[in-house]
């Protein structure tokens, strides 16, 4: 009997070769993961490989997509990340060491060649997340994903790091007050922010995929 499909993520920073403290990166990189792998319950856990890259498997679609926007914001400004995400099987070659191979994998591998042809093309150089379903698999429809994925990467990659800290923030469920104090600034201009950079359509657009 077919296996159920499974949901996939590839990513790999960009730019990180260049950074001038090359430890400081990889430990901030290992905390973002460290912290995806501690709230999301994977079905395999995001692992880091050579070259900066890292991969796993989540439970759905909604989870992989809320998750690839907490890992990047994670990583931002410093270096940013391209992430694929894929859906099909996944075979298990081996266990330990745990060896996986299959569509599901090919898809994500898809999806990050996507994010790579979008950095060659200006209009699209600030989209940094692309989901590829396998042939034949009958999973969430990739136009309407990627729309999602295209709008929400297009406003994240215009953010003010300060605006940055604010997302992050309200992702995290911490009020405006305490982010304010934070930053130093007052609550009217983190609401102010939030209104006018589409943070307010950054939440609602994380709360709506979240069943997906």
């Amino acid at each position: 009997m077919k296996n159920q499909p499974s949901v996939t993520v590839i990513g790999d920073l960009v730019g990180s070769r260049r950074s001038a403290d090359r430890a400081a990166v990889h430990a901030r990189f290992e905390r973002a993961v460290d912290a995806i792998n501690a709230e999301y319950a994977l079905p395999v856990p995001l692992r880091i490989g050579t070259g900066d890259e890292f991969q796993g498997i989540f439970a759905s679609i909604g989870a992989a997509i809320a998750a690839t926007l907490r890992l990047r914001l994670a990583l931002l400004p410093d270096v940013d990340v391209r992430q694929g995400i894929g859906w099909g099987q996944v075979l298990v070659l081996a266990e330990e060491p745990r060896v996986e191979d299959g569509p599901g994998w090919w898809a994500a591998r898809a999806a990050i060649e996507t994010v790579e042809a979008y950095e060659r093309r200006a209009p699209l150089r600030a989209v940094r997340t692309a989901y590829v379903p396998a042939p034949d698999e009958a999973g969430p429809p990739p136009a309407l994903v990627n729309a999602t994925l295209m709008a929400r990467d297009q406003i994240v990659s215009g953010l003010s790091e300060r605006s940055m800290s604010v997302l992050d923030g309200l992702l995290r469920g911490r009020q405006q007050q305490e982010i304010a104090d934070e930053l130093g600034i007052s609550p009217s201009a983190v609401s102010q922010r939030i209104r006018a950079d589409g943070i307010g359509v950054l939440l609602a657009g994380d709360e709506l995929v979240r069943g997906l």
